[in-house]
């Protein structure tokens, strides 16, 4: 029986999956176990009476497991380890936190009005611990085989360069080669393709952010 999930539908166009990151690892869990899945494509402007009556919080993605919506992509992709084992996503526990810190740095530099306030180094130095990772363990974070980790980090990347590109004309440097490697990996698998949003979509979630910053 195909399991229920709620995500982001796009701001412009309510029957397209929209730019939620959150909502595309979860689905890229879906995608890489092979699970089938219901999706419920959610208009965050306006939001369903049915949507707001389960989850109160109105946040995506959302995750409907026996009679209980689960929000938190931490929690819907752990059960989904937990109930689906196969195939294994776990990632080792000494490679769960690697890249942490890279989607938080991108919304500091993609925000920032100063160009001296440190925020493109911040970044920089975190694109590059990543690129030493994977230049010692690669291609995927944990080795030969994609884990959770790369389907929490494969959206905040492709994030990252469609909205860094389009706003601050932005680029990672080519001389991160692991990493220009390990991003056409990611893009590259069937999971992705069928799952990532429009550049379009990205560009206009971004926007009121990089406006109102």
């Amino acid at each position: 029986m195909a399991l229920e999930v709620a995500v982001k539908a796009a701001d412009d166009a309510p029957d397209i999956l929209g730019d939620c990151p959150f909502s595309q690892r979860v689905l890229l869990t879906l995608e890489e176990k092979k699970i089938p899945y219901k999706l419920h494509l959610i208009n965050l402007n306006g939001k369903p009476q049915w949507f707001l009556e389960v989850n109160p919080e109105g946040k995506v993605p959302i995750m409907k497991f026996d009679d209980k919506w689960v929000s938190n992509s931490d929690d819907i992709v752990g059960i989904l380890e937990e109930r689906y084992p196969e195939p294994s996503l776990t990632t080792p526990p000494e490679f769960a936190s690697v890249g942490s810190k890279i989607f938080e740095a991108f919304v500091k530099f993609l925000k920032s009005k100063d160009p001296n306030d440190g925020s493109e180094q911040a970044l920089l130095n975190e694109l590059k611990a990543l690129d030493e990772h994977l230049k010692a363990h690669g291609p995927y974070v944990a080795g030969e085989k994609i884990t959770a980790v790369d389907l929490s980090l494969a959206p905040k990347l492709f994030h990252l360069e469609v909205a860094l590109g389009h706003f601050k004309n932005w680029t990672v440097p080519e001389s991160l080669t692991h990493f220009h490697n390990y991003k056409k990996l990611l893009s590259s698998r069937d999971s992705f393709q069928k799952t990532k949003p429009a550049k379009e979509s990205v560009i206009a979630g971004w926007k009121p952010k990089v406006i109102n910053a």
